[in-house]
């Protein structure tokens, strides 16, 4: 066995690998770039080491400075983690001729399954059933659409390079293919560095099931079950189980042993994931991924196997440490992975520092794996996972039991998130019925992401406490001693009030708080009037008890809000002068703004140009997703305020319309 590795990524996954390198008592070597000199993962490292810029064409892909980090260093191997270089033949090969120990299988091995194209040609030579499709070399825009129109759409166009939903785009009318392909192509380029793609019909009600294998060099294979990944947003997972429910033991047997002979077919070594497409009782091969999963703890759980460990073992020349027969299952597993992304805007990514993090207690039936901590800033470099939640039981409706609780006690501040969305997600019927597909979001978008509700008495009142009990404004220096400026409700004359107004994403609350002599208030608002009592906690824990119900919560000022969490909802309540108007004021509807913080990669008009509603303005790029901008309404532009390269925050104003009086 080796004795120091290193580690070619960030984030969770660079965590997660170094935590078991301690264990097995290697030493471990983490990679940083500008933007994560401060990050989780190089705190955690026995070791850190600088290697470029924020952008990952310029670190964390770069294949020469991974490697002179790890000559720099005397890493004896590097493990690519998942993402970046983690599938990239060049780099496997590179480490070879380093003289340093590849954490994954050989470069022939990643080749032969590292375009899709080529990964289905050699499993329809063996047999295995595929999607049907067009998968071959010519890339000419005209034979692609010749051949999604001999397929028959709706199609599917996905990069030939890689994964992780990116460059992956469905199409459902001849009419826009030609716009569609060149959105894949351009995600594609992003993220893998190559724009090739292949085309598939699309099926309209599929389960996404994969296969974990393990392989050594000695030939011998093993599957270590399945998982389901059907529940996805943009093509990607969000939410993954082990094992798949309702899969007769034959399907099951069947896919394993597929997954096994593709293995074998290629000389594979090391983990990997065999993905398949099942609809209707019959599965077709879809792709290998020849590396690490981020779904792999739900394999663990139900395991009880570190497949860290097994990687290192078998990258150190060890046979396989189970033969099939050993390989048990027990229980059920789900993870679902939570993104700093808003699910209200197409799932746009959400950057900002991480004000509050509170994640769930690990325990035998909870796992938490994250690579960040509050106070860390969630970047457009990289991928926006803030963490994975890992439930665990005997049965499914216990690690689902397991796994609303944990995201009920989740309060993240600083960032949008999809936690909402999982804690109904989770909790559907249909869901819980194992009722999967993977338009299942799409099939249930008004349940899961319905109108944001306001905030209810109880979160009121939490606000109303940690408002009163705040340290009073600036006082007047001409009156330093001017009860005008206290929160003790102090009235010359008459019964003691104090009015506070709260913006609540656009929403108004007007409160009247009565301070009564035990310490409670009296709240009166919307016609009701409840008196209050809140016991306080410690980290920001409130029990408000209203109308003999208690409500634990928390609620803590971050900046000039007060945000309350309660039941894993998140509540962000701003004092606002009731005399101060409010909104943008006029002409707001003539500007264009950013949909998401990001780099601007193209832009289609200029200065004077007649755009019609639907034409497309600009592109930009976060985290390896591209989100089109079009025209809000038909009109002329007046200004662009931004240039391809750019920079730009959320909301960020790129570009306005003239007046419409101006285009008589």
């Amino acid at each position: 066995m080796f004795g120091s590795v290193l580690i070619a990524n960030r984030g969770e996954i660079a965590c997660r690998v170094i935590r078991t390198a301690r264990r097995m008592g290697l030493r471990s070597i983490a990679v940083f770039s500008d933007a994560d000199a401060g990050a989780a993962h190089v705190a955690l490292a026995d070791h850190a080491i600088r290697i470029g810029p924020p952008a990952a064409a310029e670190s964390y892909l770069a294949i020469e400075r991974i490697i002179d980090a790890a000559r720099r260093t005397g890493a004896e191997a590097i493990h690519p983690g998942y993402g970046f270089l983690s599938e990239n033949a060049d780099f496997a090969q590179a480490c070879a001729a380093a003289g340093l120990v590849f954490v994954g299988p050989p470069a022939a091995a990643i080749r032969a399954m590292g375009s899709k194209a080529a990964a289905k040609a050699l499993m329809q030579q063996a047999g295995v059933t595929l999607v049907p499709g067009y998968h071959g070399t010519d890339q000419d825009p005209a034979v692609l659409a010749r051949a999604a129109a001999e397929i028959g759409y709706p199609v599917l166009i996905k990069a030939s390079a890689g994964g992780g939903g990116k460059g992956m785009r469905v199409v459902r009318a001849a009419a826009d293919f030609a716009a569609e392909l060149d959105r894949a192509r351009g995600e594609a380029r992003a993220a893998f560095g190559d724009d090739r793609v292949l085309v598939e019909k699309y099926l309209t009600r599929p389960r996404h099931i994969e296969i974990q294998i393990f392989a050594d060099r000695n030939g011998n294979v093993v599957s270590l079950h399945e998982r389901d990944c059907s529940i996805q947003r943009r093509h990607q997972k969000i939410v993954e189980e082990a094992p798949a429910p309702l899969i007769d033991e034959a399907m099951r047997a069947a896919m394993g042993r597929a997954a096994c002979d593709a293995a074998r077919a290629i000389g594979y070594e090391g983990a990997g994931t065999v993905e398949f497409i099942a609809e209707d009782g019959a599965f077709h091969f879809m792709e290998m991924n020849t590396r690490l999963q981020v779904e792999h703890p739900v394999t663990e759980m139900i395991t009880g196997i570190d497949l860290v460990e097994w990687q290192f073992r078998i990258a150190a020349g060890e046979a396989l440490p189970l033969s099939q027969e050993r390989i048990g299952r027990r229980g059920h597993a789900v993870e679902v992975r939570l993104y700093a992304e808003d699910p209200a805007r197409d799932f746009a990514p959400s950057t900002g520092t991480l004000a509050r993090l509170r994640l769930p207690e690990e325990s035998p039936n909870v796992r938490v794996d994250s690579g960040v901590r509050a106070g860390d800033a969630v970047s457009v470099h990289y991928d926006p996972m803030i963490a994975k939640l890992v439930t665990w039981d005997e049965d499914r409706d216990g690690a689902l039991r397991h796994m609303a609780r944990a995201l009920a006690s989740c309060e993240i501040d600083g960032v949008q998130t999809n936690l909402d969305l999982l804690r109904r997600i989770v909790t559907h019927p249909d869901f819980r019925a194992a009722a999967l597909d993977t338009g299942f979001i799409a099939r249930h978008e008004a349940a899961l992401l319905p109108a944001r509700s306001t905030a209810p008495l109880a979160v009121l009142a939490a606000a109303a406490h940690r408002w009163l009990a705040a340290p009073p404004p600036m006082p007047d220096p001409a009156d330093p001693w001017s009860p005008w400026a206290t929160r003790t409700a102090w009235r010359l004359n008459g019964a003691r009030f104090q009015d506070v107004t709260f913006d609540e994403d656009g929403t108004t609350h007007h409160l009247r708080l009565h301070p009564l002599d035990d310490g409670r208030f009296r709240l009166e608002t919307g016609g009701r009037a409840v008196a209050v009592r809140v016991d306080s906690g410690a980290d920001a824990a409130l029990l408000v008890e209203l109308e003999g119900e208690a409500t634990r919560l928390s609620a803590a000022w971050q900046g000039g809000r007060i945000v309350v969490f309660a039941g894993g909802l998140r509540h962000a309540l701003t004092p606002v002068d009731p005399h101060e108007a409010m909104g943008e004021g006029a002409g707001a509807d003539a500007l264009v703004r950013s949909v998401m913080p990001g780099k601007l990669i193209e832009l289609a008009v200029a200065a004077g140009d007649r755009v019609k509603a639907g034409d497309l303005l600009a592109v930009v790029e976060a985290m390896k997703v591209q989100f089109r901008i079009t025209a809000p309404r038909d009109g002329v532009i007046a200004a662009t305020h931004c240039a391809v390269g750019d920079l730009v925050e959320d909301g960020a104003e790129l570009m306005a319309f003239a007046d419409d009086n101006d285009n008589d």
